[in-house]
């Protein structure tokens, strides 16, 4: 953890800890994560740290006092006291040393508890254990009508040769396809229908580094939770990022906003990088988990008054998207379970897989509350005051490609080909993939 972080987080999570334990205890529980044994430790590491700190403090003052003594007594010729009292501040220097250094132990352990608790989920977040408790909020788009005889979009990537998973394996591994021809044109399609949609809904354009450092890991969350599923460059202590989230939400890490320029809104396309670590079974294959994929992402730095005016916004333009390319769709509302380790409160969108009857998740749009700008000491001023606030950060897949893709393929098949949706037609610059 970056050490300039460290103090934020601490004022403001142990005082929130040490004042609502049972509270954050109870909200805690709706992710199944038992908080107790380290709530407990860092009260009393608080305790013992603070203990530490007043003894420290009056020593500093102690040592303040005489060492404004030791002028006057040099002036009135008491050389002898002068020097006892300089023998007195000599020790009192070394017990202060010896305390500071208690101190920055202490802090370390406050520091490798602290990293552990997940944000609190927000009041609506049902408890459950996983995605058979997710809540459905909404359903919408019409189902495809496919004969039995319908192909899963791995075998029509292969009847139409757009896609080539075996030169993947070839150039780099499994999971790392290669695009081609009508394949490629497709999936680049996608991506600036994606980013033009976005542009027309007022989010602005940012082409960010594909690697990050430690501390943008650290301010969105990914570390210290999740370094055993990203990619990384040990050389350089760079990751590859999992995805545009994580680049474009550290611009804004040590910046004090104005509440006025706020929701600030930024989107980006990057290739994502993830290990899928333990990945394995029939529902992984083909486009449906990859280690490396397209996405376009959007990102808000919100008002806390109006964090969920902006997730509730963000949610209707993913709609729009996928309602826009004539898939069937439906949101999920996550259950405590199935969220993720820092959002307060996450929507999944899914398609329908017409050929393999089932739901592919294409989008989590998640409001985090302040616990990345915590993390990243990302800040706003309202105008007129000299108080900073923490802001509060939002992301939200809009969209990921690979399902999409696949469903566009399986829902719109034909013996003629495979349509492609009317929205795409004047960036493919083709209506059929055949």
């Amino acid at each position: 953890m970056p050490a300039f972080l460290f103090n934020i987080i601490t004022m403001l999570t142990i005082n929130l800890i040490r004042e609502k334990k049972d509270f954050i205890i109870e909200r805690l529980k709706i992710k199944n994560f038992n908080s107790a044994e380290i709530l407990n430790k860092i009260i009393s590491l608080d305790a013992s740290r603070r203990e530490i700190q007043t003894k420290t403090d009056l020593m500093q003052a102690e040592m303040n006092r005489i060492s404004k003594e030791i002028g006057a007594l040099m002036k009135d010729g008491k050389k002898k006291e002068a020097e006892e009292a300089k023998e007195k501040t000599y020790k009192l220097k070394d017990d202060i040393k010896i305390l500071s250094e208690k101190i920055a132990l202490i802090d370390i352990e406050l520091k490798n508890e602290i990293v552990k608790l997940p944000n609190l989920p927000h009041e609506s977040v049902a408890p459950g254990h996983g995605a058979d408790d997710n809540v459905k909020v909404k359903e919408g788009g019409k189902m495809p009508v496919l004969p039995e005889s319908a192909l899963p979009h791995w075998d029509l990537i292969k009847k139409y040769d757009i896609i080539d998973f075996d030169l993947g394996i070839k150039l780099t591994g499994a999971g790392f396809p290669v695009y081609k021809g009508k394949g490629a044109k497709l999936e680049r399609s996608l991506i600036n229908f994606f980013l033009d949609e976005g542009a027309k809904a007022g989010y602005l354009e940012i082409m960010p580094p594909i690697m990050v450092n430690e501390d943008s890991g650290f301010g969105t969350g990914q570390l210290p939770d999740k370094e055993g599923q990203m990619y990384h460059a040990d050389i350089d202590n760079f990751y590859l990022i999992p995805t545009a989230e994580v680049p474009v939400t550290n611009i804004y890490r040590d910046v004090i906003l104005n509440a006025e320029d706020l929701p600030v809104k930024n989107m980006a396309y990057t290739p994502c990088f993830r290990r899928e670590a333990g990945s394995w079974g029939a529902h992984v294959r083909g486009l449906n988990r990859l280690h490396q994929f397209d996405k376009v992402e959007i990102v808000r730095i919100a008002h806390p008054d109006h964090s969920y005016d902006s997730l509730e916004e963000m949610v209707s333009h993913v709609e729009g998207l996928i309602s826009k390319l004539g898939l069937p769709y439906r949101i999920l509302r996550l259950c405590g379970g199935d969220m993720s380790f820092t959002s307060a409160l996450t929507y999944d969108f899914e398609v329908w897989s017409g050929a393999q009857k089932r739901w592919l998740e294409v989008s989590s749009t998640s409001n985090f509350e302040s616990f990345q700008s915590n993390r990243l000491k990302c800040r706003f001023k309202e105008k007129g005051e000299k108080q900073t606030r923490l802001a509060h950060t939002l992301n939200g897949s809009a969209l990921a490609l690979p399902r999409i893709v696949a469903a566009i393929l399986e829902n719109n098949q034909s013996e003629a080909g495979i349509k492609i949706p009317d929205v795409l037609v004047p960036y493919t610059g083709f209506d059929m993939i055949n």
